[in-house]
């Protein structure tokens, strides 16, 4: 496999890494965030992976997805955005695979998160709320994966209905709001938990990562995935349909 990095920050440097370290995979090239980006960058390479930002990640998705090479996006803070990018990857014919974390471990939490949020659901007297730290370099707060995890809690409550990121002033929070915490702390590289509480209990589940080379790992696997995926079945994916097909 033949992969085209696009963005050469901290996320980047490490999906090289894993790529160099691999006898399977190799790296085809590696893309400046500022260069100027045609489909033809993209010619020779059977996958395209980006960790760039927000606004450089959709400046420089016209001209990924007419390359006709599948494309995986580690890029955060477009969620806004998510239904005209999946117009564009229909239009297109092409394949795109997002996700706020590429961690197989942070995969597993999520899905923990989900199931104790549908059973607690049965119960009033459990509340719940997710918090995140992140390094002070991190320029989105919530963290995508905080807010995936948010919608996994609001899609499996029937008590909780939005998403409260800040502390409202002059105000209690409400019951039918899910609070998400954010932490900016030195070089902390991604820590997120749920908090479940009731008058007798504290449940708390947590994921702390211990460098970058999982979520790089994650990214490369899914690659390789999407790649297959490409030929017939195009389309919009997340790391969800990737691991809905492994654990089936």
């Amino acid at each position: 496999m033949k992969y085209t990095l696009v963005g050469n920050g901290r996320m980047g440097q490490q999906v090289q890494a894993v790529v160099e370290s691999s006898r399977e995979h190799e790296i085809h090239a590696v893309l400046d965030v500022d260069a100027a980006i045609t489909p033809e960058s993209f010619r020779g390479a059977d996958v395209i992976i980006d960790f760039t930002v927000r606004d450089a990640f959709l400046a420089n998705l016209p001209a990924m997805l007419a390359s006709g090479v599948p494309v995986v996006v580690g890029t955060t803070g477009w969620d806004g955005k998510i239904d005209e990018v999946k117009a564009m990857v229909a239009r297109n014919g092409a394949s795109l695979m997002y996700s706020a974390n590429f961690s197989l471990g942070v995969n597993i939490f999520l899905r923990t998160v989900r199931e104790a949020a549908r059973m607690i659901d049965a119960f009033d007297q459990f509340d719940i709320a997710l918090s995140e730290q992140h390094h002070t370099a991190k320029a989105d707060y919530p963290s995508g994966t905080a807010l995936r995890a948010a919608q996994m809690v609001l899609d499996a409550s029937t008590r909780k209905k939005s998403v409260l990121s800040d502390l409202p002033e002059d105000r209690k929070i409400r019951p039918d709001e899910l609070q998400v915490a954010s932490i900016r702390l030195g070089s902390v590289f991604g820590q997120h938990a749920a908090h479940i509480n009731s008058e007798f209990d504290d449940i708390v589940i947590s994921h702390t990562a211990r460098s970058r080379q999982g979520f790089a790992g994650g990214a490369v696997e899914a690659g390789r995935w999407l790649a297959g995926q490409h030929a017939a079945n195009p389309g919009f994916y997340t790391m969800d349909d990737f691991l809905d097909e492994v654990l089936s």
